[in-house]
């Protein structure tokens, strides 16, 4: 369960990110820039957040990362492969090292999916090339529970798939 500010799992993160000398963007769509308030709630995260897009519309996903109308249309909004171009454009569109992408349902408003279901993607720049893990999951509870859960997962995985890097 997220705590109840997501001051831990931001805590970590933050200190793994200043560890590993990784500087960080989001591109957040259901959790509409939680993931990147709640890191800097942190002391110092300037440090480590570089910038944060909050893409909502399908037009600004394809206007502001670059995302493909095909991929929306083939595959929905809330998938990983649209979580994929989100996190590969805020790279594009940054000096940061590593991009978090959320997008997701957090209530009933589409009835072909699931609420709760959440897709997520981490990449890391690689010098010319770029490693990204993808991830669906599902949280349970109201729409803030779910989107304050999905923040706290968001960045719990940071250390996870960066070690799997090495």
């Amino acid at each position: 369960m997220p705590s109840a500010d997501g001051s831990a799992a931001a805590k970590a993160a933050a200190q793994y990110l200043a560890d590993q000398g990784l500087v960080l963007v989001t591109a957040e769509s259901c959790t509409a820039g939680l993931i990147a308030s709640r890191l800097a709630a942190v002391p110092g995260a300037g440090r480590v957040l570089e910038s944060a897009f909050v893409v909502y519309d399908p037009k600004a996903k394809q206007r502001h990362l670059g995302v493909s109308a095909e991929t929306i249309a083939r595959y929905n909004l809330t998938s990983e492969p649209v979580a994929l171009e989100m996190a590969r454009g805020a790279l594009d569109h940054s000096d940061a090292d590593l991009a978090i992408a959320n997008t997701g349902v957090a209530d009933d408003s589409d009835p072909a999916i699931k609420p709760g279901t959440q897709c997520f993607a981490w990449a890391f720049r690689q010098g010319k090339r770029t490693q990204v893990f993808t991830e669906t999951q599902h949280f349970a509870g109201n729409r803030n529970e779910i989107r304050e859960a999905a923040a706290d997962y968001a960045l719990q995985r940071i250390a996870h798939y960066h070690d799997r890097l090495k």
